[in-house]
């Protein structure tokens, strides 16, 4: 009897474990679609200005700009409407969503990137960069953004997807190209590798006045050592990670500490900064990495007091 009763206590002990261990994995409560779906209707309920239609978590964390506040706040008191722009990428292993759009305020357009992140069918974080047109800044530039490139939706073939940490690494290897630039790439570009900035299109385009940089490819920029003035690049953190689409969501800071201005590209052409004064920038970006290689970028960034610091 004693023997039977053990083997009962044991099996249910197992069982437990079993089920425990089993439990401790982050269950995938909501796919692709209600991913999306939580998406479009934070956005519908921003135009709106109805915070109490979204499903919230009572400790939601939200910030617009870095800066954390109640929601409800910020952009929810000034917009006016959105454009149909509408890019969207979905992490559907850690239920993190991320869209791009374009905003109006009382009319001005502004292009907003926003990442929520879903628990238990609630939105339990949210992130948000604004791009605002302000005094003489050439960004944003919303004209011509009718539709999101393809490119960042499209599906990747099961034998070249990549692990999320090999697309991370390809990534911040960006961002330490970036860092310094002196001409040494830690990373590697496809051949017709494009980049959008704001809006605008800083790659491979020959339209931008007094800009030459913008001319050359991704990266013949990075070899040129055009960038650095970008002092550091801090905080990064990749919270979405979409291996279906090949694409990776970066967020972080750059700092500007002002003091490299006249200075030389690789081939002795001198150059001058565009930044003459402390500052940083606070950025949501996307990229499109494909065969180790980053093929597309697209960033939203906002200007913000020198060495600012994270609340995330």
């Amino acid at each position: 009897m004693k023997i039977k009763q053990a083997l009962v206590v044991f099996t249910l002990t197992f069982a437990a474990v079993s089920t425990q261990a089993a439990s401790s994995s982050p269950a995938i409560d909501c796919d692709r679609a209600c991913l999306n779906a939580i998406a479009d209707r934070y956005m519908d309920a921003l135009v709106k200005k109805d915070v109490s239609v979204l499903p919230l978590a009572k400790d939601v964390k939200f910030t617009e700009n870095g800066v954390q506040m109640k929601v409800g706040d910020g952009l929810w008191n000034t917009i006016s409407g959105k454009h149909n722009y509408n890019l969207k990428i979905a992490d559907v292993k850690q239920a993190q969503v991320a869209v791009i759009e374009v905003v109006e305020e009382h009319g001005v357009p502004g292009i907003l990137a926003a990442r929520l992140h879903v628990v238990d069918g609630k939105i339990s974080e949210i992130e948000t960069v604004l791009s605002r047109k302000i005094d003489t800044s050439p960004f944003p530039v919303t004209e011509g953004m009718n539709k999101s490139n393809p490119l960042f939706a499209e599906q990747l073939a099961v034998t070249k997807r990549q692990p999320r940490e090999r697309m991370i690494s390809v990534a911040d290897g960006y961002f330490d190209t970036l860092q310094l630039n002196d001409g040494t790439l830690f990373t590697q570009f496809t051949n017709d590798c494009n980049r959008v900035e704001n809006g605008l299109l800083t790659t491979n385009n020959p339209n931008i006045p007094n800009y030459d940089i913008a001319k050359m490819g991704c990266a013949d920029q990075f070899k040129l050592g055009q960038y650095v003035y970008d002092d550091r690049l801090r905080d990064r953190r990749y919270p979405l990670v979409d291996e279906e689409a090949g694409v990776v969501l970066a967020a972080g800071f750059m700092d500007h500490t002002g003091k490299v201005y006249d200075f030389r590209w690789k081939d002795g052409t001198p150059q001058k900064s565009i930044f003459f004064y402390p500052h940083s920038f606070i950025y949501l970006e996307l990229f499109k990495v494909e065969n180790n290689a980053i093929r597309l970028v697209e960033s939203v960034f906002a200007s913000m007091p020198y060495n600012m610091p994270s609340v995330w």
